[in-house]
This record gives structure tokens, C-alpha cells and sequence, in this order.
């Protein structure tokens, strides 16, 4: 059910709300119709979903198919080469997009740094997984891309590990509408929407590990995501805004829930000059942001030099919404594919502008400085924050909006004190003037990155090995640089 929110800034969210519609709606995919075969895409095409795989079933086949010795171009091995294959790409650069709908596959590049699929500034994906399920890419750049890096949809078990993304339009490295995936030891820049992504999942039983992500209008972005999600032990730094998880009812799988955010190093996330879609314009100068999130855990996060919130809990405001925030236990324990039987409310009972608030999200043991608004700010225009049972613990920090948060909002006992002293202005938050949106065209060119060990000699290693539990327990606050 919906909350009464106060109304003083409600002509200011709604336009907001206009401008977050871009986060995600255009290159997100749309909601799947009941009783498809196929899923619709996030670039439009199909991907098959007929008879989910065993991924234990993949195994290597000891088969390797050279590029460019048996085949000129990486799509040609592609297309030639059965579950189990290893593609092993020479250093060069590959002016070509390449579909991958065989399951199990493994494409690796011989170096990280100069196996280079480079779009010229015209094609649209490097590398896109098309309900190809346990497919791993390896150790090879793409750039110049107008759309996305590397790039996964509608599978089952995925990895991408030692991936240098750069100067593509939207997004870096990409997965929707997947599960049972890694991320790691992998770099994105250069794009206007996220260098990393993960969208419209739930339980997603994902893990980003080790990636550095800079120069992007945010560093990661994940509506819709959640359960056994993880992003630890990376870098997240030179972005419009550093990670930002976010919920909206145009994409399945709301709300963004059950994302675990621990070890990672969040810095400097206010750069003027990169590309940025709209959104990244407005959460700009934030280090962690909640946007309408639910459940998450973020916890001995080094977070500093913020000209807005180190880490901030704000609702996500939506017009043309097509449901409305739930409490209910059910609702939010529903898989994506149950949540198609979702019963949808009248559209005419559906108030103009839907809030969806940031709740029962765990801030503890982070580490946060040198922000201009508030190392820990929770916002929102609902009657009683208190309602939205997000807790604040053990954080090592100076300024927070409310004051006095951790009183306020404890994870053990009951809170007391003032909601109203030092209340956290969203529409200060909103209202300052944003430097316009670079050309993510001539965004910076990293320089070189760590090989993959062993790349020559390495098995093939299909996505079927995606780590199940994490150790989260053993992560620490890392080291300042």
C-alpha cells in the first residue's frame, strides 16, 4: 500500500521523476509478456529461453579453435564451435560484433591489453549473449562500441573475467534478465549509463569482485537486482556517482532488494566532464546511493571525498508507474517469473507520482568522509521516516542528515530523538546545477591492465563454477589509497 508523503517538494520530484525515467528504460528490455518462449532483450533481440541447462553438464571438450589460424574473424570460431570449445583470440584488433548462442562456450583472448574488438564508433555491441547459458569471455577489450561492451541477456550461469571495457556509448560490462554470474578482475570506463550494470533479476546469485569502475556517469547501476547479490572488494572512483542500486515498476523484478555492498572503496564520484545520461546528472556527487532500495546490506565500505552524500538512502520518485511500493513479505519474496502473476492495480488508482522510499537497508561499519551534504544521509518525504526501519551502526563518520542518525536509527534496540534537526533536503539534493553530459568518445584511455594468468594454457573454463557462497565475514574496511 502507499504511504502518505508530505506534498513540499512533490512538483520538484516529479520533475526528477521525468528525467530518472531514462535510467534504464531505453536500453533496460522491456517486461516479458506471460507465456513466451522467448525473453525480449534489452537491445530488442530474442533471446531462446526453451529447456533451462544443466550447467553441471558443460564440460571442457579440449577442443581449441584459433583466431585468426582457423578462423578470421572471432564470429566465425563462434559460430563453428559446440558447448565446451575454447576460442582463443590472437592480439589484434577485430572491427567486427559478435553473437554467441551456443551454451558453454569459452572466448579468450592471448592478451588483455591487445586482443581489442574495437566498434568504430558505429557498431553497437562487441560481444552480446543471447540466452547462450554458461558462456565466460575473457582477457580482451572492446571499445568504441555505441551501445554496450560485453554484454548478457535472458541466460543462465555467466562470467566475464579480465575484460577492459572503454569508450562505449551506454554501458560497459552488462547483464540482464540473468543469473548464476561473475564479474571480476575486469575495468570499465567511458560510458554515459554504468560501467558496471545488473539488471532485472531476482535472486540473481551474482558476484562483482576486484573490478575497478571510473569515468562513467555512474559506476554501477542495478535496477531490479538483488538476492545473493554481490559487489565487494572493488573500485569505484572518478564517476558522475559511485554505486547506485535503484528500483522502478518499467522493468520486472521490483524492487531492487538484497544487494550486499562490503570491502570496496568508494571515491571522488563527482567528475564533471564524462559522458552521463540524466540520471547519472542528477545523483552526481554521491558515493553510495540507495535509490528506492530495499534489504541491502552495506557494510566496511571506504567511502570518501563526496561533494554530496558519502552514503545516501533516497526514494526513487516514478510517474507512469504501473504498480505500487508493497510491504507485504510475499510480494517482495517473489522470483522474477513469479512475479509476472503479479496482480497490478488499477491504473486510475495509481496516484501520478509513486514513491518508491529506500527501506530496511543496513548501514554499519563503513568508513565515510569529506562529504559536502552528509557522510550518511537517509531522505524522503514520507510522514515518519522511522517507518521505513532502515538502520544506521558502528559507522566511523562526522556529519550524517538527520543528526545524530545512529540514535536515531539503530540495527539494535529502539531509536530516539528528533527526525527534524538537521533533516536531509532532497531538493537541495536535486535543485544544484549539474556540468552538461562529455562525449564519451574522446573519454580517457586507461592504461594497461593485468593479464589473466596463463591465458595460453589455461582450459577452457565454461560458467559453470560461479562461486555460490561468499565469505563476507572475512572482508575488511580497505586501505586508503
Amino acid at each position: 500500500m502507499q504511504r502518505t508523503i508530505h506534498r513540499r517538494g512533490v512538483a520538484v520530484l516529479a520533475a526528477f521523476a521525468l528525467l530518472l525515467a531514462a535510467c534504464g528504460s531505453d536500453d533496460d528490455g522491456d517486461a516479458t509478456d506471460e507465456g513466451d518462449t522467448t525473453t525480449t532483450t534489452a537491445d530488442g533481440g530474442e533471446a531462446a529461453t526453451d529447456e533451462p541447462v544443466d550447467l553441471s553438464s558443460i564440460e571442457p571438450t579440449g577442443t581449441v579453435i584459433s583466431v585468426p589460424d582457423d578462423h578470421d574473424t572471432i564470429q566465425g570460431a563462434v559460430d563453428e564451435a559446440v558447448p565446451g570449445d575454447l576460442i582463443l583470440v590472437a592480439p589484434g584488433v577485430y572491427n567486427e560484433a559478435v553473437d554467441v548462442t551456443t551454451d558453454g562456450l569459452t572466448i579468450r583472448g592471448l592478451d588483455r591489453n591487445e586482443v581489442i574488438l574495437d566498434g568504430e564508433f558505429d557498431r553497437d555491441i562487441a560481444v552480446r549473449v543471447l540466452g547462450a547459458n554458461g558462456v565466460a569471455v575473457e582477457n580482451m577489450t572492446a571499445r568504441n562500441y555505441t551501445r554496450y561492451g560485453f554484454y548478457w541477456t535472458g541466460v543462465e550461469g555467466f562470467r566475464g573475467s579480465y575484460l577492459t571495457s572503454y569508450r562505449n556509448g551506454v554501458y560497459g560490462i552488462y547483464a540482464f534478465d540473468s543469473t548464476k554470474g561473475q564479474f571480476e578482475h575486469s575495468y570499465a570506463s567511458g560510458s554515459a549509463d554504468a560501467g558496471f550494470y545488473v539488471g532485472q533479476c531476482y535472486p540473481c546469485d551474482i558476484v562483482i569482485d576486484d573490478v575497478i569502475s571510473e569515468y562513467n556517469g555512474l559506476g554501477y547501476s542495478g535496477t531490479n537486482s538483488g538476492g545473493e547479490l554481490y559487489l565487494i572488494n572493488s573500485t569505484w572512483r572518478n564517476n558522475r556517482a559511485g554505486i547506485v542500486p535503484n528500483t522502478g515498476s518499467y522493468q520486472l523484478c521490483y524492487p531492487n532488494r538484497q544487494t550486499t555492498i562490503v570491502g570496496n572503496t568508494v571515491y571522488s564520484n563527482q567528475q564533471p566532464d564524462t559522458a552521463a545520461i540524466d540520471v547519472a546528472l542528477l545523483a552526481m556527487g554521491n558515493g553510495i546511493l540507495l535509490a528506492g532500495a530495499v534489504d541491502n546490506v552495506v557494510e566496511r565500505n571506504l567511502v570518501f571525498d563526496h561533494e554530496r552524500t558519502g552514503i545516501g538512502l533516497v526514494p526513487f520518485p516514478e510517474e507512469d508507474a504501473t504498480d505500487v511500493p508493497s510491504d507485504d513479505p510475499d510480494d517482495l519474496a517473489m522470483t522474477c517469473e513469479e512475479s509476472l502473476d503479479r496482480d497490478l492495480p488499477d491504473p486510475d488508482d495509481i496516484d501520478d507520482l509513486v514513491l518508491w522510499s529506500p527501506r530496511d537497508n543496513s548501514v554499519r561499519d563503513n568508513v565515510v568522509s569529506d562529504s559536502g551534504l552528509a557522510d550518511l544521509g537517509l531522505g524522503s518525504l514520507e510522514d515518519d521516516l522511522a517507518v521505513l526501519r532502515n538502520c544506521f551502526a558502528d559507522n566511523d563518520f562526522t556529519t550524517s542528515a538527520p543528526n545524530d542518525i545512529e540514535t536515531l536509527a539503530p540495527c539494535e534496540g529502539t531509536g530516539s530523538g528528533d527526525w527534524s534537526e538537521g533533516v536531509f533536503d532532497l531538493i537541495e539534493l536535486m535543485a544544484a546545477e549539474r556540468p552538461p553530459s562529455g562525449d564519451w568518445e574522446t573519454s580517457p584511455v586507461p592504461g594497461p591492465q593485468p593479464n589473466m594468468p596463463d591465458a595460453e594454457d589455461a582450459p577452457a573454463r565454461p560458467a559453470n563454477d560461479v562461486p555460490t557462497a561468499v565469505d563476507i565475514d572475512a572482508i575488511t574496511v580497505p586501505t586508503r589509497p
